[in-house]
């Protein structure tokens, strides 16, 4: 029997919502093992002082495999 815990992460780009969820499972797939789904769960963008677009940011939630210790 499996196991798995469900968390959300915020990844940020200066180029596209795409790049932003890559930079997030990157950063993830760094410190937590047997990665197994991500859902997108929000897009939104920052803007900058004169309404220009500053960042992308997409939110995700993933699962992976939770081990007993």
């Amino acid at each position: 029997m499996s196991v798995y815990r469900v968390t959300e992460i915020i990844g940020t780009s200066k180029t596209s919502w795409e790049d932003a969820a890559k930079e997030a499972l990157a950063a993830a797939a760094g410190s937590l093992r047997d990665l197994r789904v991500a859902e997108v769960v929000e897009l939104d963008i920052t803007l900058g002082a004169t309404g220009e677009i500053d960042s992308y940011r997409s939110r995700l939630r993933v699962s992976f495999k939770y081990e007993k210790e």
